[in-house]
This record gives C-alpha cells, structure tokens and sequence, in this order.
C-alpha cells in the first residue's frame, strides 16, 4: 500500500503545480507521478460519475493519458475520451456537462516536456484548490498505472465548433482569404472547420507531423505568409491565438484581447501585469483590473468581478487566450474570430484595425537555460532596480505584483520575470514605437545573458 502527499511527491521529485497544472520533462512525469496527481485531483472533486480526457499531438500523450486513465477508472469514474482537441474545447464539454476534464499537454513548451491540466465541473482550478491538492493525501495499491482508453467520443468537438456558428452568422467572413499555419496545434482542423463554416476560403501552412513549440509571446521566430487577408495560428493545445495582418506580420497577442473586449461590449476587463498598456491608454472600458501572470490568477478576478456584480467581465492574458464568464479559461477561437467578423463588417484591413489602437508596442523575449533560482534572486535584489536606472534612465514606478516591472519616466517599460515551468528568464519591455521595442529588449536581453557569467549572487 502506497500512502504519500502529493506535496511530499513534489518535494521529492520536483514534479508538482506550476504556472497553469503540473509540467515537466516527459521524463520526469512518470506513470505513477501522473496517476498520483490525477487520484489527487479526483479526490478534491470529490463527487463525480464521469470524467472527460483529452490531449495535445505530443509523442508522450497518449502514454500520459493512458495514466490518467487508469487513475480515473481507479477512482470509480467513467472516462469520456474526447480524443485530441483544444484545451478550451474540453473545458467547455466539462463545464456544459458539469464534469471534471482533465486535459495532456505541454501548451507551448517544447515536445521533451508535458503536462496535465486539471478543470473543475465549474472551470479551471485556481490557485487556492492548487494548495489544497497538494496537500490531500492519495492511498493506492497497484503497480499498474496504464488503462487502455474507450472510443473517442467526438461530442466535445462538435459542441466547441458549434459555439462559433451560434455566436456569429454563417456569411460573417464571406469571402475572407485566410491562411491557417496549422504547425502541430491539436486545434487546426478544428479550425479550419470553423473559419470554413463562417464563410472563409482557407488554405492550409506548415502542417507537421512532428510537434514544433510555438509560444504566442515570441513571435519574431514564427515564419510568415503575404498574400491572405489574414493568418491565423495557435499553440499546441489551441488556446492561444495568433493573427498575422495582410502583410504577414504577427501582432503581439496581448493585442487582440482589446479589440475582442471592445467587440464584445465588456463592462469589466481581467489582464495581466505583463500586457501592453494600449487598454488603459484606450478609454474603453469602465473597469481594468491587472493580475499577476498565469490563468489561475486571472480566473480567479474574473470571478471575484462577477461576484462583485459586473454584468459582462471578460479576461485575456499577454499570450492572447481569452476568458469569458460562459468559458473562463484561455480561448484562441474567440479573439481570432472577432477581429476577423470586425475586418469583414467594416471592410478594413487587419492592420487598420490595429491603428485604431493607442500607439504602445510591446515586444517578450527569454534567455533560456538560465537557472531558475538565480533569476529569481536577481528579480527580488534592491540592487537590480539601480542596475536599471544605470542602464536604461530615471525611474517613474516600479512594480513588484509579478517579477520586477519599471516604468521610465520617458514611459518606456522593462519587465524582468523568473519563469515557473521552464529554466529560463523572461522580459518583456513597452515603448512608443516598435523599432524601440525592439531596441529596449536587445538591451535588456543582453543584460540577462551577461549576468549568466557572474558568480552565483551577482548582484550583492
């Protein structure tokens, strides 16, 4: 008999909550770790009939989901396999059916990582029942920690492809020629299928067999196609939205969540720290409220406004998934499809959509393999705000909700972040032109790099 904690897995594994459910190397999140998390994560739900199961194209998935799998009938649960679909796709068949979904993936990470992310009868969990799982204690006796999976049930899939063609018209994009860089998101047929069911001729881009992470924040890497009205993509497991203009530039991600506010008439706006100031430059909405960076905690205000009494609260975070009260988790479908409908109803181009906004650019970079605890000590130093003001001018505000965030007094903005489910730094800078952007975060790039040749507390 195996009685353990999950907190005492994490600590002796290192495998455990971070960012948005449990990630790490393929390697590292075994059979049994998956099996463990997921009994932990039934036992916190508690009452329960039936659980839903879905994944991303990774190699590993289908192992991972066999796992879960095992755990879910161990537990006395029905699985519902919904095959391999989007993450938001999933969570809309649990929260319809009010059933807990757990879904296989590393979201943008590359293909030697996974994960499992774990949503409530209700939605996503936040990070209070992230506390609360990791202390449940799970009791099981079985070496055995693989199931075979039933049929792939594909009423998720056409109960998320449905959603769209009941909140816009058939013809809404008639006509629209639309580039669809498929890569390996588990959501590109899906997709296709959607923007084909408004009215759009699609044509298909680098669809790959073999997984490739694309991360929505670090768009300067991501190929680019000329010629389309627009092009549109995601992450791996499709709640992550890119569009790129008619001159197959991609805009930044964090972006897209204004225009889709504004389309959307939001009364109340959930972003993060991290995104670009054009919404309260904008003037469009009566209630901005910023949160540290990861789902759960915008989830987490997302509800605590509706609690509050606003009548129409939406949610978008930096790499551009959208959350509404009906779907609080991250969306790719929806921000991309309302620019679009925005395009196609006014006969604009996507890019003089984007000029509608207030001129802020901001660009995201990391430098990888950086050590986790370093990056951290560098972000919490009292001397790294000097170092800041030596390098890059006086100081108008520094904000401390999420890593070390400096406003200039010129208006500029440099973010330094430790990341939480990778060994790398991020930071994100803002300027006034996206020449300038660029410009700040070479500078600040390459002030990261520097501090990885330093002894280990560069800083004291």
């Amino acid at each position: 008999m195996t009685k353990i904690k999950l907190i005492d897995i994490k600590n002796k594994t290192g495998v455990g909550f971070g960012g948005t459910g449990v990630r790490a190397l393929v390697t590292e999140l075994t059979d049994e770790i998956v099996y463990a998390y997921t009994l932990g994560f039934l036992k916190f739900v508690k009452d329960f009939k039936k659980v839903a199961i879905a994944g991303d194209l990774r190699e590993s998935t289908p192992r991972v989901m066999g796992a879960v799998g095992k755990a879910i009938v161990d537990s006395g649960g029905e699985i519902v396999n919904c095959g391999y679909i989007p993450s938001p796709a999933l969570a809309l068949y649990g929260i319809t059916n009010k059933i807990p979904s757990i879904m296989v993936t590393g979201s943008h990470i590359p293909a030697d990582r996974n994960g499992i992310k774990f949503f409530k009868p209700e939605g996503e969990i936040v990070k209070p029942d992230e506390a609360a799982i990791a202390e449940i204690e799970i009791e099981y006796e079985t070496n055995i920690f693989q199931t075979d999976l039933p049929e792939v049930d594909n009423t998720a899939k056409d109960l998320y492809i449905n959603r769209y063609s009941n909140i816009f018209d058939s013809n809404s994009l008639d006509n629209l020629n639309i580039g669809l860089y498929g890569h390996s998101a588990v959501g590109r047929e899906i997709i296709e299928t959607i923007l084909q069911n408004l009215g759009a001729k699609v044509t298909r881009l680098g669809f790959s067999d073999k997984f490739i992470p694309v991360d929505t924040e670090l768009i300067d890497d991501i190929p680019k196609w000329k010629g389309f009205d627009a092009v549109v993509s995601t992450d791996g497991d499709s709640d992550r939205p890119l569009l790129g203009n008619e001159n197959g530039d991609w805009l930044r991600s964090d972006i897209l969540g204004i225009i889709t506010a504004k389309y959307l008439k939001a009364e109340a706006v959930v972003t993060l720290i991290s995104c670009n100031t054009a919404i309260d430059k904008s003037g469009l909405f009566p209630k901005i409220v910023k949160t540290k960076i990861n789902s759960p905690f915008v989830v987490a205000e997302l509800i605590n406004l509706i609690d509050q009494g606003y009548k129409n609260v939406v949610a978008y975070e930096a790499n551009g998934g959208f959350l509404t009260q009906d779907l609080p988790t991250r969306d790719a479908m929806l921000p991309l499809l309302c620019w679009l409908v925005e395009a196609k109803k006014n006969n604009l181009k996507i890019s003089e959509i984007f000029e509608t906004l207030p001129k802020r650019y901001t660009e995201s970079d990391s430098v990888k393999d950086f050590p986790t605890e370093l990056s951290q000590k560098i972000v919490e130093d009292e001397n790294t705000i000097e170092l800041i003001r030596n390098k890059f001018g006086e100081i108008k505000d520094v904000n401390t909700l999420d890593g070390l965030r400096i406003t200039l007094i010129n208006e500029e903005i440099v973010h330094l972040r430790a990341s939480k489910n990778a060994p790398e730094f991020r930071d994100y800078v803002e300027a006034d032109t996206p020449e300038r952007a660029k410009e700040l975060s070479g500078e600040l790039n390459e002030m990261i790099k520097s501090w990885l040749n330093l002894p280990p507390n560069p800083l004291l």
